[in-house]
């Protein structure tokens, strides 16, 4: 009996009407995904091959790529990566997965480490301090879009930390990225303290009780450790404020990524706590109130 032969066009066909049935968003992207991950071939390979048949090995991993999805697990788990502005992270459980609206916020520090560059001469080398790192995405695309930034990055999670090594490692940084795995601040050398150019995080700051209400596919997967920002999403944003005079420079910039319905109530704390020159609210991608960016007086 003839052996049944699943070629790339018939197994994206099949998979992305399995993953329609099973609520994907984006069926016929994780569907690509899920086969470039299996077969090592680009989307626009994966046109140019519709022919192809798929080796034992890899109908293996595809299907097992297609159960987690089906599953609901998030897409950059189940292929390990994701693309987040010039670079490819690896991902895995455990750690956030980097969002396209923390590019906005990658923006916001890049215009930090441009201002330390241009008050100071060719040797300035601007150092930024990154709080709750999770993969890198951050820390690891200043550091890639400017050369002259030194980064020191922190996660309280030791799995985080790891994971963000790796992918510094793997971008051929040149060690221009500390990672530290500490709560906050707590493992930066103190004699650094008051030299850095910019103070960035993502920190946790979904209110507890939205948490529940975040799709399966967030609040079943992500670590909680990384979403829950305490009653009103702002617990930790309050502690890097308290450490912000003492980590910035005169005209360092604090830049934060906080929850669409409280980061306006951030902007406030900044504008009670003396020693700003100014704070603003910047909208995401999909014009949603995201970033907080506030300079310190010089």
């Amino acid at each position: 009996m003839p052996t049944e032969v699943w070629t790339v066009k018939r197994i994206l066909t099949w998979t992305t009407g399995y993953l329609e049935r099973k609520g994907d968003e984006h069926p016929r992207l994780s569907a690509e995904w899920l086969l470039s991950n299996a077969c090592g071939l680009t989307r626009v390979e994966i046109y140019m091959n519709f022919d192809k048949p798929l080796t034992p090995s890899e109908l293996d991993l595809m299907r097992a790529g297609v159960r987690r999805r089906g599953a609901g697990e998030p897409l950059q788990y189940v292929t390990g990566e994701m693309p987040f502005r010039h670079i490819v992270l690896r991902c895995e459980k455990g750690v956030l997965i980097p969002r396209p609206e923390t590019e906005i916020l990658v923006d916001a520090a890049l215009e930090g480490v441009d201002a330390a560059l241009a008050c100071g001469d060719e040797h300035t080398m601007p150092r930024v301090l990154e709080v709750g790192t999770g993969t890198g995405c951050i820390a690891c695309s200043i550091a890639g879009e400017r050369k002259r930034a030194i980064v020191i990055a922190t996660d309280v999670s030791p799995q985080a930390a790891a994971l963000a090594r790796r992918n510094e490692e793997a971008l051929g940084l040149g060690g221009r990225v500390d990672v530290v795995a500490c709560d906050l601040v707590a493992g930066v050398a103190e004699e650094l303290m008051g030299t850095f150019a910019v103070f960035v995080s993502n920190p946790p700051y979904i209110p507890s009780d939205v948490v529940p209400t975040l799709p399966v596919e967030v609040q079943g997967f992500e670590p909680g450790l990384a979403l829950d920002g305490g009653p009103d999403g702002l617990d930790v944003f309050r502690r890097l404020l308290d450490e912000a005079p003492r980590v910035l420079a005169p005209g360092g910039m604090l830049c934060v990524e906080l929850f669409e319905e409280n980061v306006h109530d951030a902007a406030l704390l900044v504008e009670e706590q003396p020693g700003w020159a100014s704070v603003e609210v910047r909208d995401d991608l999909t014009h949603r109130p995201r970033v907080l960016v506030a300079v310190r007086d010089r």
